[in-house]
């Protein structure tokens, strides 16, 4: 059957409208419930988190109802990363995970992310038999096989002890003045605790969450504040999260970005020379810089490349027994630690690169070259196709045509958004302009 709930990140769209509705979220947690409950056991266990999003409160009491009708236990977080979800919902022996963020999105946005007893998104397969569910009958558990529903007071601490961990042993962060933006969101008291612990000297932004400022000119999608808080208090690194901590992006000491592909370029060297990278390759998807696929050829390691979304990332990562990957936009993926994108953990593999080299941000944080590239997005209407229209696929083929041999173009419907993301990468960057902007301009007209 075709999806019409869920997309590349489970299902997400506006605040009380459709499908993010207290209704539908009842729903889902019922039609997950009786997903996972077949069994007609009365032991199952779902553990629910959530960003900081004002409506979080009325999905997650709407999901708790849904889950608990269904016969499902439920055991409420509050507000965590996703990738503490993910940790959680194996060291806790759930059935199943539940995150409501919308991530990077604004906040009149949310979203529903479901993760499977392993700690992983569900698949593909999994997500339709759920929607399947929603779309028929229900049906509830009998008077006395009612689910109940719990706080966990100290999820946040034990993701926070376990995410410590993954620093290496015996080192320490004295010294280092770092400056870390949780852009408002779920990782505000998490991170900074994870770094003041290590010993670092913490410069704390985005840490005052009120249900509508997620993301609002901070967090990984408005980098600058991170670098304008890195130069003003002469901090040596910035760590710059998005809404559910799940992506990072670094900003070194002058100021300057370092994006997921610099971060997994700088962890696949590091792993290969130290033998911890497994099949000598990084997975990554066709949004990643060619310079980063020219970078990792260089030094005999492969990049396998994926559609857009971390979810098929991870896929090719597990179906392969590789144990890096990620996204340009700093979903990094490291299955020897996490199930899914951690942007804390990712950083604290920067800063273990840091101590262990004595080197600055700056020299880590640009490992290649990068083939200029340039994406734009185009919103159209619901029911729009814009990318069926012949004139639209004319233009595209020229462009293509264009740039063989020197460079590509992508172009591809948003999973997330009602967009149309125009990108293409090429030496001349005069070209590149002409082509990105000749493309736009079809779209927008047939939009």
């Amino acid at each position: 059957m075709s999806r019409k709930l869920f997309g590349t990140d489970g299902v997400r769209g506006r605040a009380n409208s459709h499908p993010m509705t207290a209704e539908m979220a009842l729903r889902l947690g019922a039609a997950a419930g009786r997903f996972f409950r077949r069994d007609g056991r009365n032991r199952h266990r779902v553990v629910i988190g959530k960003d900081t999003r004002l409506s979080g409160y009325m999905l997650e009491n709407a999901l708790t109802a849904g889950l608990t009708s269904t016969g499902m236990n439920v055991l409420l977080l509050g507000p965590v990363p996703t990738p503490a979800v993910g940790y959680l919902t194996r060291s806790m022996r759930a059935d199943l995970g539940i995150m409501i963020s919308a991530s990077h999105n604004p906040a009149e946005d949310n979203g529903i992310k479901f993760f499977g007893p392993d700690g992983f998104k569900l698949s593909d397969h999994a997500e339709t038999e759920i929607e399947a569910i929603v779309e028929g009958q229900i049906d509830p558990a009998q008077p006395r096989n009612i689910g109940r529903a719990k706080r966990i007071d100290d999820g946040r601490g034990r993701y926070v002890e376990y995410a410590k961990t993954t620093f290496p042993a015996g080192q320490r962060l004295d010294g280092l003045k770092v400056v870390v933006d949780c852009a408002n969101g779920a990782a505000y008291r998490a991170a900074p605790e994870v770094l003041w612990e290590l010993g670092a000297d913490v410069i704390p932004l985005g840490v005052e969450p009120d249900g509508f400022n997620i993301n609002d000119g901070v967090g990984s999608t408005h980098p600058g504040a991170c670098a304008a808080a890195v130069l003003e208090h002469g901090a040596h690194l910035g760590i710059s999260l998005d809404g559910d901590a799940d992506r990072v992006v670094i900003i070194d000491e002058t100021g300057r970005l370092a994006d997921g592909d610099q971060i997994m370029a700088l962890l696949a060297a590091r792993w290969a020379a130290q033998g911890r990278l497994k099949g000598d390759a990084l997975v990554a998807t066709v949004m990643s810089n060619l310079g980063l696929e020219h970078f990792l050829q260089g030094r005999g390691l492969r990049l396998e490349r994926t559609r857009v979304g971390d979810r098929y990332v991870v896929e090719r990562m597990r179906e392969a027994g590789f144990n890096l990957g990620g996204e340009q936009s700093g979903h990094i993926v490291m299955t020897d630690y996490a199930t899914t994108g951690d942007g804390l953990i990712a950083a604290m593999q920067f800063l273990a690169a840091m101590s262990d080299t004595g080197m600055k941000a700056s020299q880590l944080a640009s490992q290649f070259d990068p083939v200029p590239q340039l994406l734009k997005n185009v919103r159209y209407a619901a029911g729009a196709d814009p990318l069926s229209v012949d004139a639209v696929r004319a233009v595209i083929a020229d462009a293509e045509l264009r740039l063989a041999g020197s460079g590509r173009v992508l172009i591809r419907k948003s999973g997330t958004e009602p967009l149309i993301r125009v990108m293409a990468e090429a030496e001349d960057e005069t070209v590149l302009h002409e082509v990105v902007d000749g493309i736009v301009a079809a779209v927008e007209q047939a939009a």
